[in-house]
Formats: structure tokens, sequence, C-alpha cells
């Protein structure tokens, strides 16, 4: 018998027990995850296939009008999902279809899933919303135009400023460790105006709120984020936009060149605005992120209320902002109540919508940003979303 078949069966011994821990391993990442999983209730489309199809033609039209890549859209009602698709590609050079589980950059949707962390912290007792945000993070400077706290930062009444330069800061390639580390962007700059005496929309207000919410959990923000709002939620498709992670699912971010053909989006790391525009995620997470605000579970009722209840300024003007999240205005959406928020990213839009008292949430998303943006916001959607929404409504 010679020495090197026994070499060679000993070697395929070791794969073999190696490649079993590896299985083993994976089942148990597999199990754990679908012991997480929380689906969302379904209804019968039957039911609603007429609106589908109706709601269907306006947004594929509006796809084909506007050369947007990919998009996913969820609707549902009094918490069930009665529609939920994908149209187009979430990779146009494989020709990888959009679903609802494709993974896109929501941008400033970011926002209000920040807000969820700002809102359990309270309901805690952790976190003093009317605190200087120093006696949290004390290394961000005092103002002299005055004190700066997490209501305000929520509300953007912090006097924090948003972009300036776009080519520097929006699409910045740098790597931060910590969400305490991307403060030096605007830590000390001048804030624009006194707090508190009006609005000046700015994401990196929510920059400080996210180091404000490390402090206070004694966690990392993403971590936090992760442990007690996304996996509490089942939302496991949602969480910071790595780029040097592999991410299932993931779209490809595009955008478009000035005579308007689609391009690879420019290369950027989300790590300076986690908080205020940097997650990933799906329409069917974010409805599971809207179905948690539409019966108190995770949050109790009173906690709802302050983040739905509209701030002030000083003199009493309504800003159209709680904690976070977008109040928009009854004329905007059909003289009924609606709260959501859009999102434009590089390569990347969203949009949630949740009009609590006829029970209709909507999310969609897409794989590209309105060309308009930073100035536009998120317009590729237009008025369709809102119109898709009405038509749920009526059909109830």
């Amino acid at each position: 018998m010679s020495i090197r078949p026994m070499r060679v069966s000993a070697w395929r011994g070791r794969c073999a027990g190696l490649a079993l821990g590896i299985m083993a391993a994976l089942s148990h990442v597999t199990a754990d995850i679908a012991g997480q999983e929380l689906p969302l209730a379904r209804t019968d489309q039957g039911r609603w296939a007429e609106v589908i199809a109706a709601s269907r033609g306006k947004l594929d039209s509006l796809r084909r009008a506007m050369s947007i890549p990919g998009l996913s859209i969820s609707v549902s009602v009094e918490r069930r999902v009665v529609w939920s698709e994908g149209m187009g590609y979430a990779d146009l050079e494989l020709r990888s279809p959009a679903t609802p589980l494709t993974r896109y950059r929501i941008g400033s949707v970011s926002k209000i899933l920040t807000a969820a962390g700002v809102a359990l912290l309270h309901q805690r007792g952790e976190l003093d919303l009317d605190a200087p945000v120093q006696d949290y993070v004390p290394s961000f400077p005092r103002k002299p135009e005055g004190e700066i706290t997490t209501r305000l930062l929520a509300g953007h009444m912090g006097g924090i400023r948003h972009y300036v330069d776009i080519e520097a800061e929006y699409y910045l390639t740098r790597r931060y460790e910590t969400v305490f580390e991307a403060l030096e962007i605007f830590r000390d700059d001048p804030l624009l105006a006194t707090p508190g005496t009006g609005f000046s929309y700015s994401s990196y207000g929510f920059n400080l709120i996210s180091a404000v919410i490390a402090a206070a959990s004694g966690r990392g923000f993403l971590r936090y984020l992760d442990e007690e709002v996304f996996r509490p939620l089942g939302m496991l498709h949602t969480g910071g936009d790595h780029t040097d992670s592999l991410v299932v699912n993931r779209a490809r971010p595009y955008d478009r060149a000035a005579d308007g053909h689609l391009i690879n989006a420019r290369y950027i790391d989300n790590s300076h605005k986690w908080a205020g525009g940097g997650f990933l995620s799906t329409t069917e997470d974010l409805l599971r992120f809207a179905h948690a605000h539409l019966e108190p579970d995770l949050f109790r009722p009173e906690t709802l209320e302050l983040l739905w209840t509209p701030q002030r300024t000083v003199s009493g003007e309504e800003i159209g902002v709680g904690i976070g999240w977008r109040l928009f205005p009854p004329e905007m959406v059909g003289g009924r109540r609606a709260v959501g928020h859009a999102g434009g990213a590089i390569g990347g839009n969203a949009l949630l919508l949740i009009y609590p008292d006829d029970g209709v949430a909507v999310a969609v998303a897409a794989n590209i940003a309105d060309i308009g943006y930073p100035q536009g916001g998120a317009l590729v959607f237009g008025d369709v979303i809102f119109e898709i929404a009405d038509l749920f409504i009526e059909a109830r």
C-alpha cells in the first residue's frame, strides 16, 4: 500500500468533515434567521384584482416613461398584504428581475428608521428628548446660537446644516469607523439659525442623532437598530449599506448621464450618513415597519402619538414634522391623514406612506435616483404613488 492513497484518503476525510461542519453552521444560521422571520399576513388578491391591475398599469407606465431600471411595491390594508410585486431589473447586466425581496438604497426613509430608535430609548426612559445633546455626546461643541436637543434635531429645527459641497460631501467614498467620527464633517460649523426658530432640512442633524443613540444605548448605532428595531419586527433584510459586504438581493444602483441614458452609479460609502440616508431595505420590510406603527406593540400608544405629533417653532408655527416623520398636508393626500417619508440616494429611491385612519400602507423603492436630486428629492415617483394609495383606500 502506498503512502499517497493514504494521504489522499485522509485529506478527503478532513474535507468531508469540514464540509459537514460548514453545512451544520449554515443550517444553524438559516434556522436562526427563519426563527426570527415574521411572515406578513396576506389576503386573497382576487378581491383586489381590479385595483391591482389599474395600479400596476400606472406604475409600469411611470417606470417606462422615466426609464427606471427596476422597482418594487408592496401595499397592505389593515396590516394584510394585498399586493407585492417587482418590475424591471434589479441588475440590468445580469437581467436579474426586481422582486419584493430586492434590497434598495432607501435614502432619507432611513430617517424614520432612526426615529424608531429614538422613540424606544425615550419610551424606556433612557433618552431625554429635550436635554442638550452634549449630555450624551460631550465631544460635540456647544454653539453660541443656542442649545441643540434631540427633539429639535428630529424635527429639522436644530440649526445643523445640510450638504453644502455636493461633490465633496454627497459623493463621499471615505469609510468612517463610527458615527462619532463622522461628526467631524460639520461639528465645527456655525448653526444656520437659533435652534427651534425654524425648519431647515438636515441629514447631518440625523448624524448627530445617531451619536446620541449610540451613547444613550451604550451600543453602536447600527447594532442598536438591528437588535432593538429590525430583528424584533422581522426586518431581516434591512441594515446599513456596507459596500464591503456581500448582500443577498442587493439592487445594483444606477444613475443617468447628462443625455439621459442609464449608467452605473458612482461608488460611494454611506458610513458618513447611516442615520439620515444610509440604509438598505425591501418594500416588504418597510411594510413590517409601517405595521408596527399602526397598532401598539413595540411602541406604546403615547410613543406613537409622539412620533406623529407635529412640532412647532418657538413662535408656535407647525412645521409638518414629528419625530423624524413627515406629516403630509391633507390637500396633498386627498384630504386624508397620511404620514411617511421619501428618500433619494445615489442609485436609489424610496417612499413609505401610511394612512393611519384608513389602515393602508404603501412602500415603493427603485434602483435609481431622481436626476434632479438632491435639489428635487424623491420626485421620480411623482403623484403616482398617492394615486395608487387612493385606489386601494377607495376599494376597501
